[in-house]
């Protein structure tokens, strides 16, 4: 049975007898109030308003319901409580379980070597099955090897299945690198309830590949695999030994390409909302990266869900537009709270009457005033309905404190770190046109003419001096910040906003990470 199989069926049926099949009866099972009894699983809350602990108890307890449902789906046990017991005793649920899919050259093995690494994990691929000792299921498929230079898929599944059911697999989970090969193999996976938590896929073009295949080299004595141009070693003993790996010639590659393509559109289908495809054509360590995100996610469940982000970051680093891509795309309220303070004050309101003094003399706006507009904003019902996008408070832990004792408690944080000279780069050639009101850039958007530059204006607060003062008032409260959104997730800033808005991204749309030993 496919995922999209399962994924159908529910765990609070109210029928006496679950069908299975033609003819099969299964007896009816609980596994909601089994649970419940075991202290496995409390009651799911169904207010998605409070804490960050009630959401993830609520996340938690379906995702562990939907994993006893599927576990009992696919076993089908004779006498299913102590399977269920026997399934709760393994505390495995969120071990890795990771199929790393790719074309000859895209890096595929050197990503899951590190992520078998990171992770620590076990990593599986058709070599070192093949290689396992004292097994004669291994020693079958070294003969077939030997001899037809492939194995059978049914060996070689049974083969995995083995060493899936050993202590290091079920404990730390595993991680399978090229397998399964092709559509046949995948159904096979599937049938034995062997069931990958993250598929990823690289993509990269067949010239590109054929090209870094040329220039791969191995080590003997480690099994490191270089290149020519891309990964040298910098030890003349290492370059001395390395060796040119067989069947990496231009025309062998493009068969084993093609081989590849005609089967890799079948195997993809069986993994439709597990699947993460990667543009491998891209720095190696970019696309660990980005694969290490998506396998430290878990996938989003069917619990509702309204995003409260907090975006955190010293001056410059891109708060302000991020949040506006997150309002336009997901129809976020973009709340940014310094111009919520401008707006009081343009407004004449109560507030902003409060509010006018203080920007008269320039000095900071009290935080219990500051807390009333912002509870204003947050309490109207767009905010409540839409969910929202908060950036420029809280600054400091006792700010983060009042905002939730009052209930404000965003359940996605994010902190952009960027370091203080692409900060003083990025603001200090900042000019208005005093005539026009548009905005350059020195560098990234500079005038048209040199008559406009000729009367462009600083503004006094992007000067350098008061870039540095502000980024050392920032950093020197991120750390208690941090320590208090414990699940905040940091991000490197300093790079393309599209590539940031990507990552934020990521963290929205799917449930936090879980912490990875």
């Amino acid at each position: 049975m496919d995922r999209e199989g399962l994924a159908c069926c529910s765990p609070w049926g109210s029928q006496s007898r679950t069908r299975l099949s033609a003819g099969t009866e299964r007896p009816h099972i609980y596994p909601r109030v089994f649970l419940l009894k075991t202290g496995k699983l409390r009651p799911r809350e169904r207010s998605w308003g409070g804490s960050r602990s009630t959401e993830r108890l609520g996340r938690g307890a379906l995702a562990e319901t939907e994993n006893m449902l599927e576990q009992l789906l696919i076993h089908q046990p004779k006498d299913p409580i102590p399977f269920m017991i026997d399934h709760l005793q393994r505390d495995n649920d969120y071990v890795p379980k990771i199929i790393i899919l790719g074309p000859p050259a895209s890096g595929k093995t050197t990503i899951a070597m590190w992520l078998a690494k990171h992770l620590s994990t076990n990593l599986l691929s058709v070599e070192s099955l093949i290689a396992k000792e004292y097994s004669p299921l291994a020693a079958d498929a070294r003969m077939h090897h030997q001899k037809f230079k492939m194995v059978p898929n049914m060996l070689l599944i049974r083969l995995m299945q083995e060493r899936l059911k050993e202590e290091d697999c079920i404990r730390r989970g595993w991680i399978l690198d090229g397998i399964p090969e092709t559509r046949e193999q995948a159904l096979m996976i599937q049938t034995l309830g062997i069931s990958p938590r993250h598929v990823i896929a690289l993509s990269a073009p067949d010239t590109v590949l054929i090209e870094r295949n040329l220039g791969k080299r191995i080590d003997p004595q480690t099994g490191e695999i270089y290149h020519t141009t891309f990964d040298w070693p910098p030890e003349s003993e290492i370059q001395n030994r390395l060796m040119m790996p067989a069947g990496i010639s231009e025309g062998e590659t493009a068969r084993k390409l093609l081989e590849y393509h005609r089967n890799i559109v079948r195997i993809l289908p069986s993994y439709p909302k597990i699947l993460k495809v990667i543009n491998a054509d891209q720095p190696c360590v970019d696309v660990f990266y980005q694969a290490l995100t998506y396998v430290q996610t878990s996938h989003r469940s069917n619990a509702p869900f309204t995003p409260r982000v907090l975006l955190c970051g010293p001056v410059g680093s891109g708060k302000s537009l991020q949040a506006a891509l997150l309002a336009q795309k997901y129809g976020l309220i973009n709340v940014c709270c310094g111009q919520l303070l401008k707006e009081a004050v343009a407004d004449k309101s109560k507030y902003g009457e409060m509010i006018q003094p203080f920007f008269e003399k320039e000095i900071a706006v009290p935080d219990n005033i500051i807390m009333k507009v912002l509870k204003q904003r947050l309490d109207q019902q767009d905010c409540v309905e839409r969910g929202w996008v908060l950036h420029g408070f809280p600054r400091d832990l006792d700010q983060a404190h009042v905002m939730d004792s009052l209930g404000y408690k965003p359940n996605r944080v994010f902190f952009l770190n960027v370091p203080l000279d692409s900060v003083i780069e990025r603001l200090t050639l900042r000019r208005t046109d005093p005539v026009t009101g548009e905005r350059y850039h020195l560098m990234y958007k500079p005038p048209p003419t040199m008559e406009v530059q000729a009367r462009l204006l600083q503004n006094p607060k992007e000067s350098e001096e008061q870039i540095k003062l502000k980024m050392d008032l920032f950093y020197r409260n991120s750390a208690e910040l941090e320590q208090f959104y414990g699940e905040a997730i940091t991000l490197n800033g300093d790079q393309d906003p599209y590539t940031v808005f990507e990552y934020i991204e990521s963290g929205i749309i799917n449930p936090l990470p879980k912490k990875v030993p």
